[in-house]
């Protein structure tokens, strides 16, 4: 859809002049999807993560998301518009910058406002430190409600507010949940639970994937029946082809069995690892921003800085100016010279 000004590029009967063209606003319900160039070098790699570590923080933290949608008894669309929109933030922000955990905390919180089953702040809260208690095997205390949480709190409220800037404002999702049953429906296939539940599977497991800010719904819901039925065995029609219905590829459907299929060949990701591999790049660049903001500060470009320390010396730095020299030389000169005795300024009466 595509609004524009109701006068734009009309004449003026009056003045005969021609009005200026108005800018134009385009309104979609389709799904933001991300060119190849953007997700090949995202920001976590250019500060210095490796794809493994970033692809293994994207499991982690979807599945953070999924299993605190699950205690918080939210819908299943409300945990899949989460995952994605924390797939789409960390393709803008760097997972060094931003801290996974707080990230998650705000995006399950956004969804279920989203979805229209929202949740407080401090039951997110509460729910991401019971995690937290389980994985580190520790036993399950109440969260204290002191200065840590309130911190943490303002924390979440502000990542929530920069993943709505950083999205620009653009949180509407196109599930393909709903793809599924009519597909299954059309290929009168939906009295086989067996081969439903199999694809609806498929398609919760890869939210933890990048392929819905890659395909369409369409392309994805296909894909999942696909592999459900070839690993069920199920025949399904290929004269005419049934994912042609909604002009899906077979190129398209198997990249994404490719990338599905692919996420259960990794091992669970170590969290502990990657915690120490991202708070190791998380110092290196608070460093390198503690030396700009101090060059920034002193009024010298970084080039310029460098340059001054190789050629000044320490000498020649502290040596004080010629003027200031002959300053001090003529105060010393006038505190050395006598006063002369004042004249009277009265007349003399002889």
């Amino acid at each position: 859809m595509e609004t524009k000004g109701e006068n734009s590029n009309e004449e003026n009967k009056e003045t005969g002049k021609t009005r200026p063209n108005y800018g134009c606003v385009k309104l979609t319900l389709e799904n933001c999807f991300l060119p190849l160039e953007k997700l090949q070098k995202t920001p976590s790699f250019c500060d210095g993560l490796s794809e493994e570590h970033e692809y293994d923080l994207r499991i982690l933290g979807c599945e953070l998301i999924q299993t605190s949608g699950i205690l918080l008894k939210l819908p299943q669309v409300a945990m899949a518009t989460g995952q994605v929109l924390f797939h789409r933030f960390y393709y803008s922000k760097s997972f060094v910058r931003y801290p996974m955990e707080v990230t998650a905390m705000a995006c399950i919180t956004l969804a279920s406002k989203i979805e229209e089953a929202p949740r407080r702040i401090r039951d997110v809260i509460n729910v991401f430190h019971h995690m937290k208690q389980i994985r580190n095997e520790q036993e399950c205390h109440p969260l204290v409600l002191d200065q840590n949480y309130i911190n943490l709190k303002n924390q979440v409220i502000k990542a929530e507010r920069r993943l709505l800037k950083e999205l620009g404002f653009c949180v509407h999702i196109k599930h393909p949940h709903k793809f599924i049953v009519t597909l299954l429906q059309v290929l009168e296939s939906e009295k086989n639970h067996r081969l439903m539940q199999t694809a609806w599977n498929y398609m919760n497991d890869s939210l933890r994937t990048d392929v819905f800010v890659r395909y369409t719904p369409e392309t994805i819901a296909c894909s999942c029946i696909y592999l459900s039925a070839r690993v069920l065995r199920i025949p399904l029609p290929r004269q005419p082809a049934w994912f042609e219905i909604f002009g899906v590829s077979e190129t398209e459907i198997q990249e994404v069995c490719r990338i599905i299929l692919k996420l259960y060949t990794r091992g669970q990701p170590n969290q502990e690892l990657l915690d120490e591999v991202v708070g190791n790049l998380r110092k290196e660049y608070e460093k390198m921003k503690q030396k700009s903001r101090i060059i920034v500060e002193n009024g010298i470009s970084p080039g310029k800085a460098e340059v001054d320390a190789t050629t000044k010396s320490p000498t020649k730095q502290s040596s004080p100016p010629a003027n200031v020299e002959k300053e001090e030389q003529s105060e010393k000169s006038r505190r050395n010279t006598p006063e002369s005795p004042k004249k009277s300024s009265k007349p003399n009466n002889k």
